[in-house]
């Protein structure tokens, strides 16, 4: 990248290593208030791999601001609530999300995970993505961030974005940096937490007779309860397709401990797991076997299901975001609402800079900080809880999960969802999206040049 400095230029050059949905938001972002960028991503493209994921209100305002929602909209399908079922599909109780919409003014959206690439990544410039573009170290010298990738190649900007998921390099490299001067937090240098693997797939059909909630607006979305632990979800996507997925509880919670390596969803399943569930009843129609078969091999995928929230995010010219930062269990569906959110304010923070001295990149990070740790921690918390509540063996959370499922239908924490949505951080530069919901709406947070 050309040189740039504050006397020149105001604008930092900012390299982004990873595109996935958070390096990806960010570009776009950058893209609006001309802030020179580049994405370097590892891969040599980005795979259609993975299953459903879901939006809510706490994001869409961002992504109306920037043009995106509609799109997503259009490849979504609603939902109101999700089915708890057993193994036979008898009801144990359903989790209503309609409270949601109330507040927000949104309706939960459900979509198949490549979606939403696609959606980002053709807003980015092609000429602003270098696949194949592994890094191995990263430093700072002479007022600037260098990386250094494995074909040999460096490049240089003002900030470094670790974008680039649980197993970041620039994490690897900035906590190095810090740990090698006595100033890393030792939980920082603990372990993920592997709890859970998890098998996923996203089948097609066309068999109406067999499958006729594919012809229905909203989207039939059911969490099944299996008598030894597992669980397993199957939902309605649009275009005749059917994402499924089953979690397994882990013996051993350690990745070192594994004869497994996390493969990042790689097409390599070679497991029996799903042997034992062909016979099972399907809620949408015919058996768990047929959706099995229904689906392409290369869109089946296995990956250990770590868990971590890092308490550090940033140091010099360097910051994290997403699963880089925090990598949520997917149970609670907050992982990627939370990178988008976590894109959102870092663009916020990076357009409120005064130049592109340590100095004003440092406090724009501690304010990135500031408004994200705590939201995130919640998130981080919550989702682990609820995924104890899904897949959890041990006898304290088989009694909760019984608890949890008994009462859901008659509780409506209204106040908990207003505090929930009334978060929702919105572009800075753009005209702020209007409240579509009967909730409030919390101030957004953003401080020209870090100062109040």
């Amino acid at each position: 990248m050309s040189q740039n400095t504050s006397e020149t230029n105001p604008k930092p050059e900012v390299l982004i290593i990873g595109a996935g949905i958070a390096g990806l938001a960010l570009a776009i972002l950058l893209e609006q208030i001309d802030v020179p960028y580049h994405i370097y991503e590892r891969a040599s493209e980005v795979k259609p791999l993975g299953s459903a994921m879901s939006f809510t209100g706490g994001i869409f305002p961002a992504l109306e601001q920037i043009g995106v929602y509609e799109e997503l909209r259009q490849a979504s399908k609603a939902y109101t609530h999700i089915d708890f079922l057993t193994a036979n599909l008898k009801k144990m109780g359903i989790f209503s999300v309609e409270e949601d919409y109330v507040t927000s003014g949104y309706q939960t959206l459900v979509f198949c995970r490549p979606r939403i690439y696609e959606i980002l990544l053709k807003r980015v410039p092609e000429h602003k993505i270098s696949f194949k573009k592994k890094v191995v170290r990263t430093e700072e010298k002479d007022d600037k961030v260098h990386i250094h990738c494995s074909d040999g190649t460096s490049y240089t900007g003002d900030i470094l974005i670790g974008a680039d998921g649980a197993y970041s390099e620039v994490r690897k490299s900035m906590y190095k940096t810090m740990d090698d001067k006595g100033i890393l937090p030792k939980e920082d240098l603990e372990d993920f937490a592997v709890n859970y693997t998890t098998i996923v797939g996203v089948a097609s059909s066309s068999d109406y007779e067999k499958y006729p909630k594919l012809k229905d607006d909203y989207s039939s979305f059911s969490q099944i309860i299996y008598g030894d632990g597992s669980n397993c979800f199957v939902i309605s996507l649009p275009d005749n397709q059917i994402s499924w997925g089953f979690g397994v509880q882990l013996a051993i919670s350690n990745l070192k401990e594994m004869d497994y390596q996390n493969a990042e969803w790689a097409p390599e399943v070679k497991d029996t797991t799903l042997d034992r569930y062909r016979d099972f009843p399907c809620p949408i129609g015919g058996t768990m076997g047929e959706i099995f078969d229904a689906t392409p091999k290369h869109l089946i995928s296995k990956v250990a299901l770590e868990e971590k929230m890092f308490q550090t995010c940033h140091y010099g010219r360097s910051v994290l975001l997403g699963d880089a930062w925090h990598k949520f269990h997917p149970a609670g569906g907050q992982g990627a609402q939370h990178a988008l959110q976590d894109a959102v304010c870092l663009a916020n923070c990076i357009y409120g800079m005064n130049d592109t001295s340590l100095e004003s990149i440092d406090a724009a990070f501690k304010e990135f900080y500031r408004q994200r740790y705590t939201r995130n921690f919640e998130k981080f918390h919550y989702s682990a809880y609820f995924a104890k509540i899904l897949n959890g063996q041990k006898l304290m959370e088989r009694l909760i999960r019984k608890v949890f499922l008994k009462l859901i239908t008659h509780l409506t924490p209204k106040s908990q969802t207003r505090k929930y949505f009334g978060y929702r951080p919105q572009v800075a530069w753009l005209p702020l999206a209007e409240n579509r919901g009967k909730g409030p709406v919390f101030p957004q947070e953003y401080r020209k040049g870090n100062k109040a």
